[in-house]
């Protein structure tokens, strides 16, 4: 579920946060504190999934209060609940890691229900709602797409909703991008995710192993970096920039499964959408430059940095 530009992202957060701690004179266990910011994550995107089957079902509670009014209308009798039995939303609430999150994390006592019964009146007065409802048999693709349909059109531009996962959630704001990127991946499939395991042993092992080994090695790494600052204004350089591009020169020279030029253009990308406008640009040129040098000297050996003098 996780991908390894997820794992880079967490990487880079924590890295920065150790980097403000080491300047107040505080030091945290990095991998520890790795652990806890996926485990945030998962609880994050547990509770996403969790409020889209709550906006689904609500389609039966509306029902039923309409129909437990005093004074009755055609329409109050006739609630269309068909999303409340959309196959996918069951494929969901009946997958057994979905059950144990769910029952370990206990999302039902965060859940807004005015909000849910907000988001749901907004969606039963599009068009695609009505078109959903109007067919009679249940397609999967429809299904799918009536639930990506809550999810990106209604809730993630949705003011109130964000706020609501802000006051939740302190990681929403640094997870945004990843959270969209997951819960579209497991609504095309859950079955296949387990959201228990939210991150694989061997994803897991490559995190703990670019953290600590960039942590580790810090300031070998940033020994080889400052000489390639000469020509950038030295106050201008974002600290999250210096954090990159100690993480790409790592994977250049100690990750050997991963091509050196993945490496720099991942890092090339993560500094143009976190870091400043200039940061793409600055980033590339000093990883490229480095990496130049590197392999005319014959040093990049992808080697374990344990064993590099």
């Amino acid at each position: 579920m996780i991908s390894r530009r997820n794992i880079r992202v967490k990487v880079m957060q924590v890295l920065y946060m150790m980097e403000m701690a080491i300047e107040d004179g505080a030091m945290k266990n990095p991998v520890n504190e790795l652990q806890k910011q996926f485990d945030k994550s998962k609880e994050l995107l547990v509770y996403i999934l969790y409020f889209i089957t709550e906006v689904a079902k609500y389609a039966e509670t509306d029902a039923r209060n309409k129909a437990n009014k005093h004074l009755k209308t055609v329409e109050d009798l006739n609630i269309n609940t068909k999303i409340a039995g959309n196959g996918l939303v069951w494929d969901i609430l009946e997958s057994p890691s979905f059950i144990r999150e769910v029952d370990a994390l206990q999302p039902k006592h965060l859940i807004d229900t005015n909000l849910v019964k907000r988001i749901y009146t907004n969606l039963v007065e599009t068009q695609e709602y009505k078109t959903y409802i109007v067919e009679q048999s249940r397609n999967k693709g429809d299904e799918k797409g009536m639930l990506r349909f809550i999810f990106s059109t209604l809730l993630l531009p949705n003011e109130h909703f964000t706020s609501h996962l802000e006051e939740l959630f302190n990681n929403w704001d640094d997870d945004a991008d990843m959270m969209e990127q997951l819960v579209n991946n497991y609504l095309s499939k859950p079955s296949s995710y387990n959201l228990t395991a939210f991150i694989s042993d061997d994803k897991w092992q490559f995190a703990k192993t670019l953290l600590t080994s960039t942590f580790n090695k810090r300031q070998f790494l940033l020994d080889t970096i400052k000489p390639k600052l000469q020509n950038w204004d030295a106050d201008r350089i974002a600290s999250l920039d210096m954090v990159l591009m100690q993480m790409g020169l790592c994977e250049l020279l100690y990750f050997e499964t991963i091509p050196t030029k993945v490496s720099i253009n991942e890092y090339i990308d993560l500094a143009k959408d976190y870091s400043t406008e200039q940061s793409g640009h600055f980033v590339n040129g000093i990883l490229d430059n480095i990496h130049k040098e590197l392999v005319a000297e014959g040093k990049i050996n992808k080697i374990d940095f344990r064993q590099r003098k």
